[in-house]
């Protein structure tokens, strides 16, 4: 059962996989692939998942595992 928590790993390797940029729906659409199953086996997580995902972004940015929004171009998340 996947929580918000999976989602920091998840979100990184799915920029890591897509050259360490991408939008959210480059994001959504790799976690979605790879991950669909533990999804909807997560109960409510399930109906929030990509709500959390933008949360995860923005915690990512303040730790420095992703570069602020301000750098990166409009729309896309990159790693560092």
């Amino acid at each position: 059962m996947a929580d918000k928590y999976d989602l920091r790993d998840w979100v990184i390797e799915a920029l890591t996989a897509n050259g360490k940029k991408g939008t959210i729906v480059d994001v959504c659409r790799f976690i979605w692939e790879k991950y669909e199953n533990e999804l909807k086996a997560s109960g409510p997580f399930f109906y929030t998942w990509q709500y959390n995902v933008r949360s995860v972004a923005t915690e990512l940015r303040k730790t420095g595992t992703m570069k602020p929004a301000n750098v990166s171009p409009q729309g896309v998340w990159e790693l560092f």
